[in-house]
């Protein structure tokens, strides 16, 4: 009897040891690029409303951002979970520097939340007339960056335009008043509120309609001991994205608690973006025709060489859902 009570307290000790360990490992933050300042990180705020990370096991505590870029890559592969949703071209940058990294779903699949504007008072009304002037992006590497290049390249503006890196919405708001730049980008929900001080000069869509800005990534090391957390990140986030496409309006009250912003304004953003591209966001597919615009932005902003360029080396479909893996 002593015997086997001292067993079962030891199995009862292994079991919650065990019980712990993995809830340890499930209790984080995840990263997500420009959280609280862009639409990317829309799914997750419906996701950890719902309580869809919690259906799937796993315990999403918060959310890390920055303004985009190598910054985001480099703190999700830091954080407890090192998952984040980052823009794809600083993860195939930090690929190309030999960070070990593996891509496992799509995000925002096209460029319907991104704008490039002027101040109330401009006179631009297409990319063309940008020859000579000044026109703001992001950060090096980001999807602004790439995107304005593949933009300039296409309406032969290459060398004629002068490019400068102007950080988050309310940098480039600043450098616009202060005159650094003539023209700068702007995403949404930051158009929404302060589209009374601006005007659109031209839309990406209109110039590079088909573009992937962000892909999920984790640590690839952590991938292959933690498979089941992944793959109930990338379910969660999923059953976030069908949510709002069939309920718009309760998304967009959820938006504006988790951002602290005017719910007319979480509104009218997500409205717009489903409005210009009802795919806006991915359930978790990857769309390979917009992710190779990528690879040509990237080449040619010089962030990467020119040349054949392998996914299978760094794209694992594995723990999507059957019907979201591309067919053989």
């Amino acid at each position: 009897m002593f015997a086997l009570g001292k067993v079962g307290r030891f199995a009862r000790s292994a079991f919650f040891a065990v019980s712990f360990s993995a809830a340890s490992v499930q209790a984080a933050p995840l990263t997500v690029t420009h959280w609280g300042d862009g639409m990317y990180g829309v799914p997750f705020a419906v996701a950890m409303e719902k309580g869809y990370f919690k259906d799937e096991g796993v315990n999403v505590t918060g959310f890390i951002t920055s303004e985009g870029g190598g910054t985001t890559v480099r703190n999700a592969m830091a954080s407890e979970i090192p998952y984040g949703e980052v823009a794809l071209p600083a993860a195939i940058s930090a690929v190309k520097q030999g960070v070990d990294l593996t891509i496992v779903h799509g995000g925002v699949q096209s460029l319907a939340d991104l704008v490039w504007v002027e101040l109330k008072n401009g006179t631009i009304t297409n990319i063309q007339q940008m020859k000579g002037k000044t026109i703001g992006y992001s950060s090096p590497k980001s999807t602004t960056d790439t995107v304005v290049t593949i933009a300039l390249d296409r309406a032969g503006l290459t060398g004629q335009v002068q490019r400068k890196p102007v950080g988050s919405s309310s940098g480039m708001l600043t450098s616009l008043q202060q005159g650094a730049v003539d023209v700068a980008y702007m995403t949404e929900p930051s158009y929404s509120a302060k589209k009374d001080q601006l005007r659109i000069a031209f839309r990406s869509m209109d110039i590079v309609p088909n573009e992937t800005q962000t892909v999920g990534i984790v640590r690839t090391d952590y991938l292959k001991a933690h498979p089941e957390v992944i793959r109930g990140i990338i379910k969660a986030r999923r059953k976030a994205v069908q949510y709002m496409a069939a309920h718009r309006e309760e998304s967009a009250q959820i938006l504006a608690k988790q951002y602290k912003m005017e719910p007319a304004v979480a509104a009218s953003a997500i409205n717009n973006v489903l409005d210009a591209d009802p795919k806006y966001w991915s359930e978790g597919s990857f769309d390979r025709k917009s992710m190779e615009e990528v690879l040509k932005g990237l080449i040619l902003v010089k962030a990467i060489p020119d040349g054949p360029f392998d996914w299978s080396k760094i794209v694992d479909e594995s723990l999507l859902p059957a019907d979201l893996q591309t067919k053989k």
